[in-house]
């Protein structure tokens, strides 16, 4: 018997009864009224709002013979409560547009948000940040990139996006994280995983 977690249930295992647009724009909010099956072997019937969310991207972009991470700084209204302001230190990230995949998207962002051109990407994860209330995946690379000369300000005008460009030593980023000032899960997550497999990173790229 394999000793690796497998869920008790599956996608046959729950059926969605009703579903309700709540709003449809950019964004899009469902009410979903489902059934599904218990651990006990009966059978709930619930209510949940779903916010819908496209497919994204994020990207660390990690220059392995500078030793450097390049990050972007922007204004994000879903902290705007948060204690330290709602201006977040960020990985380069997009929506995955009809036709696109993964890579594709790396690399368009990372012209658009922070003047980059990357070299080989690696997958990181495939993760869902929300799951209680957020429809929502996350394809989570690392590129390698080219870091000299890069920084200023970024973003296209027509999207609202107003972006600082930041290349960190990558110690100073993974203090960041320690410390708490990077906050926000794609970063965190991109950031620990580059710190553990900094050494072969650099065999590769530097």
């Amino acid at each position: 018997m394999s000793e690796q977690w497998q869920p008790d249930y599956g996608q046959k295992d729950f059926s969605i009864e009703k579903k309700e647009t709540l709003y449809d724009g950019f964004f899009k909010m469902y009410k979903l009224h489902l059934r599904h099956k218990t651990f006990a072997g009966e059978e709930i019937l619930i209510q949940r709002e779903l916010f819908w969310r496209d497919d994204a991207v994020c990207v660390v972009l990690y220059d392995a013979r500078r030793q450097s991470v390049v990050l972007i700084e922007q204004f994000r209204v879903g902290v705007y409560d948060d204690p330290q302001g709602p201006w977040m230190l960020e990985l380069v990230a997009g929506i995955v547009e009809p036709g696109e995949g993964p890579h594709d998207v790396a690399r368009r962002e990372a012209v658009e948000e922070a003047g980059a051109d990357l070299g080989e990407i690696m997958h990181i994860t495939r993760f869902s940040p929300s799951t209680g209330a957020t429809r929502e995946y996350i394809d989570l690379l690392c590129a390698q990139v080219d870091s000299e000369g890069i920084g200023g300000l970024h973003g296209l005008e027509e999207e609202g996006e107003d972006i600082k460009v930041h290349t960190l030593p990558v110690k100073e980023a993974y203090a960041l994280v320690r410390s708490g000032r990077i906050n926000n899960a794609p970063a965190i997550i991109a950031l620990q995983w580059l710190e553990l497999n900094q050494a072969e990173l650099d065999q590769r790229w530097g």
